[in-house]
């Protein structure tokens, strides 16, 4: 039985059609680059990247490193360029690359004089991959989201300031690891709330307790201290929860009520219903009570927390009026500071 005929038409067009694809395929139209080895001396490559460097152009400065580093990789300025190489993938935000640059210098140059920056920035990079493009320009907490990338830079300063405490990036390393304890206390505690809130009491006493074992110069303790408080009394051992209260009246007194129960909304900062339901415009929660010296004190303790941020700030989910992150050691952007406005790139390495 013979094929109708528009049938065989449409067959043979379409054998015809897949015939041309693979044609075009087999025959591209572009020439493979060949390499022809090096076009100019080590010394010429490492010039070009230096003055490309003073120019802030980080793409040829770069391809002059790349050359460097294949061509000449024993050469005289083969270590210094794998440093400036670094230098030039962090200034390009290509922390991924930074990071493997960084630990390659590391394994294969493991005495070199200036590896201390490879392992400073290593911490940096990792702490920059844990902001994403939103969370950079809004004052939404990054603590409540993923806090991978910022364990792993703890850990990084960590190793960074047991290997070289007297390295000339020591001091900027201890003020990251810092603001990267706050973070982590934070989100610990915004754990333990989620875990109140389904009156899983144990697990939000533990999320607490590692606060206080591992955080315990963040602003995060007196929630913590209150959180534990709170918790044991809900699992019925009030001997436990009146021993953190009794912690509690003595460093933080407005954290708890004149019955003896722990105020855990003023602990978490908690606005009143009319509060929260108005973000903040009406309502607002009475200031802390106490003397004036205990009050100061607690201000004094606390100097890192976070600003309030204003009801426009909460309507817009924290894209617009950002309060000012410095006061409060957020981590911003990519070339703000930490704290005292010097820029929070690497420095270059030493030649």
């Amino acid at each position: 039985m013979s094929l109708p005929r528009y049938k065989v038409t449409m067959l043979a067009l379409s054998l015809s059609i897949a015939t041309a694809f693979v044609g075009c395929s087999s025959n591209p139209s572009k020439k493979e680059v060949v390499d022809t080895g090096p076009q100019s001396s080590e010394q010429s490559y490492y010039n070009k990247a230096m003055k490309a460097l003073d120019k802030g152009q980080y793409g040829d400065a770069e391809k002059s490193l790349q050359a460097i580093d294949t061509y000449y990789p024993t050469g005289q300025y083969a270590q210094q360029s794998q440093l400036e190489l670094i230098y030039t993938k962090f200034k390009q935000k290509d922390y991924e690359a930074t990071i493997a640059q960084a630990e390659r210098f590391i394994r294969l140059n493991p005495q070199h004089p200036n590896v201390d920056y490879a392992y400073y920035v290593r911490g940096v990079a990792n702490m920059e991959m844990n902001y994403d493009g939103i969370m950079r320009y809004t004052s939404l907490k990054q603590s409540h989201r993923d806090i991978s990338y910022l364990k792993v830079a703890y850990q990084n300063f960590v190793d960074f300031i047991r290997r070289y405490p007297s390295s000339q990036y020591a001091v900027d390393a201890a003020q990251r690891m810092k603001f990267i304890g706050q973070e982590l206390a934070e989100s610990e505690m915004n754990a333990a709330r989620f875990n109140i809130k389904r009156k899983a009491y144990l697990a939000a006493v533990e999320r607490a307790q590692w606060v206080i074992e591992h955080y315990p110069q963040t602003p995060q303790i007196p929630e913590a201290l209150a959180t534990m408080a709170y918790g044991y009394d809900k699992l019925g051992d009030q001997a436990t929860s009146k021993q953190y209260i009794d912690i509690l009246k003595l460093n933080y007194p407005n954290l708890v009520k004149s019955n003896g129960e722990v105020n855990l909304n003023a602990a978490r900062k908690d606005g009143s219903l009319l509060n929260r339901a108005t973000l903040g415009i009406f309502g607002r929660g009475e200031k802390t009570t106490g003397s004036a010296e205990q009050n100061a004190k607690n201000i004094q303790q606390d100097t890192a927390a976070e600003d309030k941020p204003s009801w426009l700030n909460r309507a817009t989910f924290g894209l617009l009026d950002r309060p000012d992150r410095k006061t409060s050691g957020e981590y911003a952007s990519a070339n703000e500071s930490l704290y005292d406005g010097q820029r929070t790139q690497p420095a270059q390495p030493q030649q």
